[in-house]
């Protein structure tokens, strides 16, 4: 096993000093190198800085270059070591050497590379890595030779993830690689990953996997402490079974040649009795067992637990009750695992453990005692303030570091999705202000269930880690997709796309803000075309991920979130075409696209997979961009041709669980809108009729059996054309039925109830009823079970009114249009499957019914010009089947 660099000291007084600014800039740099590396795509003296990941502090172009010699003679010094050299080796065989020579000395001829021999820097006159903090280095490409010169082995091993990066790939040697000189160290002493989420846990070969990803972008911590494996938390006293204790041990194996520290994290807050000296050793006991296979780096988490709420009456008899008495208990049972296991055990990295307050830093009972007993150089995890932080700050991390009195190391909770398991979180770290490492022991992130998609955030969290001031969110996460991606623009392309429509979360909160800005660049243009190639190619996405992305434990993870968004790709293009139809005036066209609408979303919608309980999880994607565009361009459709669609409700007051303002719309009086306070004089409830329409009476059915005074007790019912000015129809009090009958020829757009008066009971509103003299329906034949003869006119494409049989000699399904008014067109909408035959006509101011044009199949347009008109109607022709119609449209 590789021998492992020390990490943090061992002394709490040595570690309160280093995370209380060492790190903040490197002793001994010269003062050119302390400023930041110049963007990747900065060129100096004609030569391009290469991307280097993760940022490095210093990167400075050399005037000479070496050649890769088909033999290349490697040189190994004190702070080589094999998984060093083993990288070092691959990437020159990758750049074009045909044969590498391990020596003690430099060969005469060819390229010669040295590996931890920091005196071999003076040939190049760079000044070496004796005054970097742990796990610094400096990289030289010059004067013939590569050196590769760590502040311990650690820092070796980064420089050769370093020069992986630089180094061309080539088939033959003869290779020029530009002259470079890196000088580089992290931003805090530990930095990586905690495997913490609630859901199905990692695989082992994806945990594998993961701490090769870890090693390659210089984290150097990995938390094993996945909430589901039973021997961490409900079974933390049980030994492992031999083939589980097999696999940790492969880990630590492996984790210990990718320079990183396997951390075992035990739970036992749950069940543990915090004075039980048998408990005690229980814990001891289980941490022996992971020492003997190589972990040095251990954790008890104390989290998601309740402190109020003892294990044994032992406890409770020795420290009472409360939080500060659970502070107490929990330092006792840590400052003996800290004496009897970690101080015996030489070579032990500090303690860390999780409080069961980690998520703020307000002062507490809980907090003081931990503060004041737990033993200095115990490590302390913090989530930030919040258990998901949207931000964390300088002065936030110097608060929790007061509030603990202990070194902070973060569990940040991103890009962890368990609480979102509808989702993929694939946007960059972001919201954590720059000077944050300095103040911290580490930082660690809790990642998604799905460990490879996990990939593209983790390589940001790397990069802001390792140096904070250097970090932009949107370009390391570009930066990301494009090495994900292997460097294949084309793959990177679809890559981008994918992970813009996964990319909210709690710390990214713009939805998709590549495509929502494409969309919002069409709204205002028009540009289709444009907009068109955006879709096709994130409906294209999918298989190109699924065809040529390198890591595919990516594509199993995300499998179901490709499929739904190739189809909602698919539904997009569907709705951008139905508008460009409507607006160029091919309504037939536009129509049927508009009838398969439905269907697309319901496919959109219709992906799943499967967690960890055995139930189906829908996975969203895009989710108010992509479906807001549908229902945008649905709108914008309906629009275009008159429909003016269904009345919609609103309220200032906010909503109680899931009672919304909608159900007051709905037809249905035992659901209702239900407010979560008492109204205030001016809070009003209000329904929007899409468009100014002649309105006949209101209707106010408010309260509820157990509920009875909740109405509002004193308000008035108003109206408006236009949501400004506002008329009165009538005052109430003391009454939860209200109606208002309406003067003749009155018109509105917009009805609301509103408050005159405070009161203390809330608001219950079971239905919100406006009738309007325009777009009655009567007639025949009757409705069937589930439709409503309404539905012919009720601003809804989405419903249809669906007769109960064929029509009879002289039947016809008539709407009214309120007072007569002139006519410009009549459409008639029908829904896939329709075959109804009938006359349109129009009743004139004589009184007559007047045949103006016949159905024609599922979109009939008639235009007029000057007929004036009180009603409209479809006189069914004898032997029509039953009539569905979708929309009857009165331009």
């Amino acid at each position: 096993m590789t021998p492992r660099p020390t990490r943090l000291p061992a002394l709490g007084a040595a570690l309160s000093l280093l995370v209380g600014g060492l790190l903040a800039a490197a002793p001994g740099a010269q003062a050119a190198d302390n400023g930041r590396t110049d963007p990747p795509t900065h060129a100096t003296a004609g030569r391009r800085t290469p991307v280097i990941t993760p940022t490095p502090q210093s990167v400075k172009n050399r005037t000479d270059r070496i050649t890769i010699s088909p033999t290349v003679t490697v040189v190994t010094g004190d702070t080589a070591d094999e998984s060093s050299v083993e990288v070092v080796e691959t990437a020159l065989r990758r750049a074009g050497a045909k044969r590498i020579v391990r020596s003690d000395s430099p060969a005469r001829s060819g390229l010669t590379v040295h590996v931890g021999v920091s005196a071999a820097l003076a040939g190049q006159g760079i000044e070496g890595p004796g005054e970097l903090p742990a796990d610094g280095y400096v990289l030289g490409i010059g004067a013939g030779r590569i050196v590769l010169a760590g502040k311990d082995t650690t820092g070796t091993y980064y420089a050769a993830q370093t020069l992986r990066q630089v180094l061309p790939r080539a088939s033959h040697p003869g290779t020029a690689v530009d002259g470079l000189a890196v000088r580089d160290w992290p931003g805090t002493a530990l930095r990586g990953v905690i495997e913490g989420f609630y859901g199905t846990p990692w695989s082992h070969a994806a945990r594998l996997d993961q701490l090769d990803y870890y090693g390659e972008h210089k984290m150097n911590i990995y938390v094993y402490s996945p909430k589901d494996d039973a021997y961490l938390r409900e079974k933390w006293r049980d030994a492992y079974p031999a083939d589980q204790l097999a696999q940790i041990k492969e880990l630590t194996d492996r984790a210990a040649r990718r320079h990183v520290e396997f951390t075992y994290a035990l739970s036992p807050g749950l069940s543990v009795c915090y004075s039980s000296d048998a408990d005690a050793k229980a814990l001891v006991d289980k941490f022996q067992t992971i020492w003997d296979i190589g972990v040095r780096t251990f954790a008890v988490p104390l989290d998601d637990i309740s402190y109020t709420d003892w294990n044994c009456d032992e406890d409770k008899a020795k420290w009472g009750t409360g939080g500060g008495a659970a502070g107490a208990a929990q330092a006792y049972l840590l400052n003996k695992v800290n004496k009897e296991f970690i101080a015996t055990h030489p070579g032990a990295q500090p303690l860390q453990m999780v409080p069961t307050e980690y998520y703020n830093v307000s002062a507490s009972a809980y907090k003081k005692a931990l503060a004041e007993q737990l033993d200095p150089d115990v490590l302390v995890e913090w989530t930030g303030v919040g258990v998901i932080a949207p931000t964390m700050t300088v002065a936030q991390a110097e608060a929790a570091r007061t509030v603990f009195n202990h070194p902070i190391l973060t569990w940040d909770n991103y890009p962890v999705n368990d609480y979102v398991t509808n989702r993929l979180l694939l946007g960059p770290f972001n919201g954590r202000e720059k000077g944050l490492p300095g103040e911290l022991a580490g930082i660690t992130a809790n990642p998604m269930i799905q460990p490879y998609a996990s990939k593209l955030s983790l390589y940001t969290v790397a990069d802001y880690s390792w140096n904070d001031g250097a970090y932009d969110p949107r370009a390391s996460w570009l930066r990301a997709i494009d090495e994900y991606a292997g460097g294949d623009s084309r793959t990177a392309k679809a890559l981008r796309a994918f992970a813009d429509v996964n990319y909210s979360s709690a710390l990214n909160k713009e939805e998709a803000p590549d495509l929502a800005a494409e969309f919002a660049r069409y709204w205002k243009s028009g540009d289709a075309a444009r907009l068109t190639s955006v879709l096709r190619d994130l409906g294209d996405a999918p298989d190109r991920l699924r065809s040529s992305l390198p890591d595919r434990g990516f594509i199993d993870d995300s499998g179901p979130w490709l499929d739904a968004t190739e189809s909602w790709a698919a539904a997009s293009r569907t709705a951008l075409r139905m508008v460009e139809a409507a607006r160029a005036g091919h309504g037939a066209q536009a129509w049927e696209l508009r009838r398969q609408l439905p269907a697309l979303v319901a496919e959109a919608k219709s992906f799943t997979y499967t967690g960890l309980d055995g139930r189906k999880v829908p996975v969203l994607v895009g989710s108010g961009v992509l479906d807001g565009f549908v229902d945008r361009a649905t709108a914008e459709h309906d629009r275009i041709i008159g429909v003016s669609g269904k009345p919609t409700a609103s309220t200032s007051l906010a909503t109680y669980q899931t009672n919304t303002a909608a159900r007051m719309l709905d037809g249905d009086d035992s659901t209702y809108f239900w407010s979560d306070g008492a109204p205030a004089a001016g809070d009003q409830v209000t329904v929007d009729l899409g468009r100014a329409r002649e309105i006949d009476g209101v209707t106010l059915a408010m309260a509820k059996p157990g509920s009875t005074g909740d109405y509002l007790h004193d308000g008035v019912v108003e109206y408006s054309a236009d949501g400004q000015a506002w008329q009165q129809l009538t005052a109430f009090s003391g009454k939860p039925d209200v109606t208002a009958s309406v003067p003749a020829g009155t018109e509105a757009r917009y009805v609301r109830a509103r408050a005159t008066a405070s009161q203390s009971t809330w608001l219950v509103v079971r239905e919100f009823r406006v009738s309007t003299k325009d777009g009655a329906v009567a007639g025949g034949p009757p409705a069937a079970t589930g439709s409503a003869l309404s539905s012919a006119s009720d601003g809804d494409l989405g419903t249809a009114y669906r007769a109960a049989r064929a029509p009879e000699a002289g039947e016809a399904l008539e709407m009214a249009l309120g007072s007569a008014r002139t006519v410009g067109s009549v459409t008639v909408l029908q829904p896939t499957g329709s075959q109804a035959r009938a006359e349109i006509q129009l009743r004139g101011a004589d009184g007559t019914w007047r045949t103006v044009g016949a159905l024609d199949g599922p979109y009939t347009k008639v235009d007029l010009t000057g007929r004036t008109a009180d009603a409209v109607r479809l006189a069914w022709r004898t032997g029509s089947a039953a009539p569905q119609i979708a929309e009857l449209v009165v331009g």
